[in-house]
């Protein structure tokens, strides 16, 4: 399989967590990704905050092909969004919306995630062709909360909140509709003594996957009717 836009965003819809990594090294970000991986998440997005975070892109595609979905987070602008796409990124992610970043994503025919968090920047985001929104921060504004308020008005919108995202408050958000969940400090330092040691990232990453498969499964079974 070779990954086209349609299904890389199945991948992320069926996962449902996009996991964050933003560490101190190269080698440090190559280690967590095996450990993500072989946690049974195919799914890794590395952010610019890396040192030589294309090279680390360009490494998770080469080593593990159409198995895992490689993504680039704090994409700021259209350069660099061209240069983690031709290392292998599936998927561009950044904090904010901008026109630029966007179009060089769709000209690439790669998934567009840009950052928004009012009304006003959700709207925008949506009309400037992105294909999913990452709410930014979302925990200091409310979590779960203000995700469910903004699927009131925009319930065609598919949302990945990040920010603030922890173990316990996963249930929460898919409750509220999201199509799935970034998680970066929760990935990573859950265990601050460990910080980025593999088994740990591991540890945590099967945690977080398997809370939003069991969030999932509880409302499937809420949404199903009931016949008396």
């Amino acid at each position: 399989m070779t990954w086209s836009k349609q299904t890389a965003l199945a991948r992320i819809g069926d996962v449902g967590l996009v996991p964050i990594i933003r560490t101190v090294s190269a080698e440090d970000a190559w280690r967590a990704a095996q450990a993500i991986v072989a946690a049974g998440i195919g799914i890794v997005e590395i952010t610019m905050g890396v040192p030589n975070a294309i090279e680390v892109i360009e490494r998770i595609a080469t080593q593990y092909g159409d198995d895992v979905l490689p993504g680039a987070g704090t994409i700021l602008d259209a350069d660099t969004c061209r240069a983690a796409i031709s290392a292998g990124a599936e998927f561009i992610v950044a904090p904010n919306f901008d026109a630029r970043v966007v179009d060089a994503t769709l000209q690439c025919g790669k998934v567009s995630i840009p950052g928004a968090l009012t009304p006003t920047e959700v709207v925008t985001a949506w009309h400037g062709g992105a294909d999913m929104i990452k709410i930014f921060p979302c925990g200091p504004v409310g979590g779960a909360q203000y995700i469910r308020a903004l699927k009131g008005p925009f319930p065609q919108i598919h949302f990945i909140p990040t920010g603030g995202i922890t173990l316990e408050s996963i249930p929460e958000f898919i409750k509220a509709g999201v199509a799935a969940v970034g998680v970066g400090g929760d990935l990573l330092a859950r265990r601050p003594s460990r910080q980025g040691e593999p088994d740990a990232v591991g540890a945590n990453a099967s945690a977080l996957l398997a809370a939003v498969r069991s969030a999932r499964a509880a409302n499937a079974c809420r949404d199903q009717p009931t016949h008396g």
